[in-house]
């Protein structure tokens, strides 16, 4: 099968197997896994970060980092089609009690000018706000990247009025490779990250939230009572490892991929996409004039040797990844066409 549905789908590399086999390991909750150990070290180094936490998840990460900069009864300003709000079961209330002011965006990009008439100061009526939430690379508007500049000006309007600034960064290394950054460059404003080593980075589980010592110190806290307090767990930090020191630099490959199938997608009588608009490893395109509901085309797809999910009836998403070379992405093109004829 030709899976596009997402790049969580990828399988450990041979190198990672075998680092996993080798893993020198210990007890995490008691801090004493010397791999896990360096791998927070080395997710910090390369976030720029005091500290780094390594968590079951991307929602965990994300869990957590609200938490550590809300109190109850607060906002959490976002995109309105951002990760936290649509799909992670609703933790910035469940966990944090906070409830989120979405900003609807065009291209899942916020502005300060959007973000600053939305920040709500304590007062008799309303939730104050407590944090502003970024997500970097966007998922659902298509893998959008923030400028640097739109990152700086909402952390630096933020922190004025005393705010905190999160990145949801779960493909951050997609949104580096594609402003051709460091990573440590494009979270440098952020007080914390969250990062995924199991999209894109290819590790088969695990995310990494980084961010200062103290509140690190404390998130350690909060993943333990979320149920993520891992014991010899060096067998997946030593995939996680490799995944940072070989994976990124293969990035922009998905990324050339993902705009070579937008472009085959766009002459494809009945589906619209913008290959222009199509930054990092992810193509959301349009079937509605396919006259197909996108659940339909998915089965006729999966009938053909190929997975593409719907995201409602007339918007799917395919996402690249290094387990999917330009010859599947070719298949899979003429696989679309056939099942949309």
């Amino acid at each position: 099968m030709i899976d596009l549905r997402s790049d969580t789908v990828t399988r450990p590399t041979p190198a990672m197997r075998r680092a996993m086999m080798e893993a020198e390991v210990g007890d995490d909750v008691y801090g004493e896994d010397p791999t896990v150990n360096r791998l927070e070290q080395s997710a910090a180094e390369i976030a720029g970060k005091e500290a780094a936490l390594f968590v079951p998840s991307g929602t965990m990460g994300n869990t957590i980092a609200v938490k550590l900069h809300t109190e109850p009864g607060q906002e959490v300003i976002c995109d309105a089609r951002a990760h936290v709000l649509d799909y992670e079961l609703a933790m910035v209330a469940w966990f944090s009690g906070c409830v989120v002011r979405a900003i609807p965006t065009e291209d899942g990009i916020l502005s300060w000018d959007a973000v600053r008439q939305r920040i709500r100061p304590l007062g008799p009526h309303w939730a104050p706000t407590g944090l502003i939430e970024i997500e970097n690379t966007h998922n659902m508007a298509g893998g959008t990247v923030y400028p640097l500049r739109a990152i700086r000006e909402i952390c630096d309007g933020a922190h004025q009025r005393g705010l905190k600034v999160h990145m949801d960064g779960a493909r951050v290394f997609n949104a580096a490779a594609a402003v051709s950054a460091s990573v440590r460059d494009v979270v440098a404003p952020v007080d914390t990250v969250m990062f995924c080593l199991s999209k894109a980075l290819g590790a088969p589980v695990g995310s990494m939230l980084a961010g200062p010592a103290d509140l690190i110190a404390k998130g350690r806290l909060y993943r333990k009572r979320l149920g993520g307090g891992m014991r010899q767990v060096g067998v997946l930090a030593a995939a996680g490892l490799i995944a940072l020191e070989e994976t990124p630099r293969r990035l922009p490959e998905d990324h050339c991929n993902a705009k070579f199938l937008a472009e085959g997608l766009s002459r494809i009588p009945g589906i619209q996409v913008d290959p222009a608009r199509v930054a990092t490893n992810i193509v959301i395109f349009d079937v509605g004039g396919t006259g197909l509901p996108s659940g339909e085309i998915s089965g006729r797809l999966k009938q053909r040797g190929v997975l593409i999910n719907g995201v409602n009836e007339r918007l799917m998403r395919a996402v690249t990844h290094y387990d999917v070379d330009r010859a599947a992405c070719a298949e899979a093109l003429a696989a679309m066409e056939q099942a949309v004829a």
